[in-house]
């Protein structure tokens, strides 16, 4: 049986800054799932087009990021080893969302580089923080 140390106050404040970040997530993905494009402050015709020849499977692929990414954030609240292999597959989930969007759409020529891929950026960033932090959180022993 593995013995868990006791972690430091910050570990509980990151794993629930990431359960939430994850969790709002889940709430946009929701939104998307039920307004499509429209759910997207200031929505274009354009965004609408889009989005409307989209595969069926993009949107599910968008859930399975922000859903994992939000297990992860409970696992790692709960102190269970679970959180680095979800963080992984969310990060995966997530850069095959977007990799599909920027390498099969004209997304990045119609809205523009700084419009469309700083936000996805971040998105990654944070998700390959997570996987880090769980790792080192097993590392250490808070979690296992």
């Amino acid at each position: 049986m593995t013995t868990l140390v006791q972690p430091p106050i910050w570990f509980w404040i990151i794993s629930a800054l990431l359960m939430i970040w994850n969790a709002i997530g889940c709430w946009f993905c929701f939104q998307q799932f039920r307004h499509g494009a429209d759910s997207m402050p200031g929505a274009t015709d354009y965004d609408r087009a889009l989005f409307a020849r989209l595969p069926f499977w993009y949107n599910y692929c968008y859930a399975l990021a922000v859903g994992t990414g939000t297990l992860g954030g409970l696992a790692l609240l709960l102190r269970c080893g679970w959180a680095y292999p979800l963080f992984i597959v969310s990060l995966g989930a997530l850069v095959f969302q977007f990799g599909y969007l920027f390498a099969t759409t004209d997304i990045i020529k119609q809205k523009g580089f700084g419009k469309t891929v700083p936000f996805p950026v971040v998105i990654a960033l944070i998700g390959a923080f997570a996987i880090w932090f769980a790792c080192c959180a097993a590392s250490r022993g808070w979690i296992a």
